[in-house]
């Protein structure tokens, strides 16, 4: 079928910073044809090397989550210990798959650092569609963030509650999905109190609506997903 969602993951990662928890994004290229200069949590497509799993197991979009976050900003998620040098040799590029380049390295991806977060569908009047998963993790300690250069052109720190009051001063976009759950995480004060916090929320799949209304247009979301707002003004919705 047409214009079909295409399985994605994304990677939060956190920090405890001096103002509470942080967390790290990427400013996505302006020339880019879906989500053009928005600011975005590491993130993208299932690639084949991140392996097929089977139903209900979610093991190749936390594959596909390390990988897409070590691309877009050289944070590296592993098990085997993972130092200044050996990351920047893995950093430099190269064709051979970075699975194949971590298991000759005697790494392997930390899929159990990860927690489901969110999983969002673009609505099917968006011309690209994604299911995304969003994982939370804390960030490795150490290790500094380097953006790609091409579809990541600058990466930031900050809490929630910052970034969203950077958006509001039209000083960075955000598309609708990443706006919500900056909203979700401003609830929380540290990177334990967001991992207990996903832990305990199911993850129920959030297709967002439009409706229209006498008042007019909104996107609404399904209630019980872990948001406390459920319905936004579609004129202050990005979808992509």
């Amino acid at each position: 079928m047409e214009n079909q969602p295409i399985p994605s993951a994304s990677l939060i990662l956190l920090r405890d910073g001096a103002e509470g928890l942080e967390l790290f994004m990427i400013r996505r290229n302006a020339g880019l044809r879906f989500a053009a200069g928005a600011t975005v949590f590491p993130g993208g497509r299932v690639d084949p090397e991140d392996g097929a799993g089977a139903p209900g197991d979610d093991r190749t979009l936390r594959r596909a989550a390390i990988r897409e976050a070590f691309e877009e900003c050289g944070i590296l998620l592993a098990r085997g210990g993972v130092d200044a040098a050996l990351l920047e040799v893995l950093r430099a590029p190269s064709p051979v798959p970075l699975a194949e380049r971590l298991r000759l390295a005697g790494l392997e991806p930390a899929v159990e650092a990860l927690v489901p977060f969110a999983r969002w569908i673009t609505p099917e009047t968006v011309w690209r569609r994604f299911d995304t998963t969003f994982f939370l993790a804390p960030a490795p300690v150490g290790q500094v963030a380097t953006v790609d250069g091409g579809e990541a052109v600058a990466g930031l720190w900050g809490t929630p509650a910052a970034i969203l009051r950077e958006a509001e001063a039209g000083r960075l976009s955000l598309v609708f999905a990443t706006r919500m759950n900056l909203m979700r995480l401003s609830g929380c004060g540290s990177v334990a109190e967001a991992l207990a916090a996903a832990h305990h929320q199911p993850l129920v799949p959030i297709l967002p609506r439009r409706i229209d209304g006498p008042a007019g247009a909104v996107f609404r979301i399904p209630d019980g997903a872990g948001y406390a707002l459920t319905e936004v003004a579609a004129s202050d919705v990005r979808l992509g």
